[in-house]
């Protein structure tokens, strides 16, 4: 890339996001010095500083290391969820560094590469690291850039071969995916979300059509989206039609099996998936479909997806203990609980699944109340905490009340963070019970664990 031709030193501020992180350990792996700041320490970030990455949390200039002062050899990398107050942000910006968000830094690292583009407003982190299993197990030695962690390979970057093609998670926020130019590209869906960023669903279509007609070779859409292209245009689904389905679905001692049926007669048969739920047999059909649109051969494709061990955070298994199963899961967005759910039950049939939840971000919590609802209510009981702000200030009236009220199944409750673990140990009585959401519900996973384990 000609951009970093004098760069050494690249500066992350907010490098503990899971698509920072990744960009991170990319360019530790170049060669380059790289720290960063971050807001609060994680398992992620105690990984990065493991691996030999400078990292701090109190937002100060002189915490910065001095490596960094060094202007003409510094790049510093933004990610939208840094606000424009931080710090550090004004300092870099007033003293003239070059600044680049994380999508235009993506978008310059692949223009090296062929690429496979992975999108949608759901779909995308399971997608993405099914495609990047199916190429690694076909033996292509592929780098990817993987908006979760990996449980095959225990992160979310791989760095493959410098000629080998790249699989990239191509994010819809703030538009990131269009820095992108995706020789084939799956479009897992298209619901509305971040209206914070675009204002309505219209919107966000137009957004998802620009990124079609980046796509040079081959565009695989979800079937029933209308998204536009130039490339050529395919459909797949989980219901038995389009240019590449999956059919049979049934569960077999606990995983779900499958057919996939692909162009010019291709059939695989009883695909066994471990990774739970009816999505996720959506999301292997598009990872093959991708894979064979890219020119993969099919042979390895049944081994790949039966030895697919998840996705951090997506559907995992965290306890399964005979007496009582518990999952958690990244759901943040009302069609995202509503298929988890809808698995969960048909998963464990006849059990009572609890679900605990915790609603990201005022503004998506305001624009889709209902439809969380909804979601909810599929649930035998619900348990809400109260809404993670992440970037955002709150927003007057708008909290967890306003989902439990337009529940339909009355067996819900609204508790603070504090009441979750006393409620757990006290008065929960569940045969499942699932953690969601995207805020910091993730560390009570421990302390849930260790209970339901006694």
């Amino acid at each position: 890339m000609k951009l970093l031709t004098d760069i050494k030193n690249i500066y992350f501020l907010g490098i503990g996001g899971i698509g920072m992180s990744a960009l991170a350990r990319w360019f530790k792996a170049q060669g380059f010095h790289v720290g960063g700041y971050d807001k609060t320490e994680s398992d992620l970030t105690k990984a990065l500083v493991a691996e030999g990455l400078d990292i701090h949390y109190d937002d100060q200039v002189g915490r910065i290391p001095t490596v960094f002062y060094k202007k003409a050899e510094t790049l510093v990398v933004l990610t939208p969820a840094v606000p424009k107050d931080n710090i550090e942000y004004k300092y870099f910006e007033s003293s003239e560094y070059q600044i680049l968000k994380r999508s235009q830094v993506l978008g310059l690292i692949t223009e090296s590469y062929r690429t496979v583009g992975i999108a949608g407003t759901h779909g995308k982190t399971t997608t993405t690291t099914l495609t990047a299993h199916l190429f690694k197990t076909a033996g292509v030695n592929v780098s990817a850039f993987m908006g979760g962690i990996s449980a095959n390979y225990g992160t979310n970057l791989l760095i493959g071969d410098k000629d080998a093609p790249v699989i990239v998670e191509s994010d819809e926020y703030d538009r990131s995916f269009l820095t992108l130019r995706p020789e084939v590209a799956v479009v897992t869906s298209t619901d509305a979300d971040h209206l914070d960023i675009y204002g309505d669903h219209n919107a966000v279509l137009e957004s998802f059509n620009m990124f079609g007609n980046l796509v040079s070779k081959a565009l695989i859409t979800n079937k029933g989206l209308e998204v536009t292209t130039n490339a050529q245009k395919f459909t797949y689904s989980n219901k038995g039609e389009g240019d590449y389905f999956s059919d049979n679905i049934r569960i077999v001692n606990g995983k779900f099996v499958f057919d996939f049926y692909g162009k010019n007669g291709l059939i695989i048969k009883d695909i066994a998936l471990s990774m739970p739920g009816f999505h996720n047999v959506e999301n292997a059909t598009g990872a093959m479909a991708a894979a064979l649109e890219f020119g993969l051969n099919p042979d390895t494709f049944k081994s790949a997806i039966e030895s697919f061990r998840g996705v951090k955070r997506r559907f995992e298994y965290i306890v399964d203990a005979g007496n009582v199963v518990y999952i958690d899961d990244y759901a943040h967005h009302p069609k995202e609980l509503e298929v988890l759910l809808t698995s969960a039950k048909s998963l464990f049939e006849g059990k009572k699944v609890t679900v605990i939840f915790q609603p990201h971000l005022f503004t998506r919590t305001r624009d889709f109340y209902v439809d969380f609802a909804k979601s909810l209510d599929i649930a035998d009981e619900a348990i809400l905490l109260d809404v993670y702000p992440a970037r955002e200030l709150p927003i007057e009236g708008v909290n967890s009340e306003m989902i439990a009220n337009e529940m339909q199944n009355k067996n819900v409750r609204v508790l603070k963070k504090e009441e979750l673990m006393p409620y757990v140990q006290n008065q929960l009585k569940t045969d499942v019970l699932i953690t969601a959401g995207a805020g910091d519900i993730d560390r009570f996973i421990t302390e849930i664990a260790t209970f339901l384990k006694k």
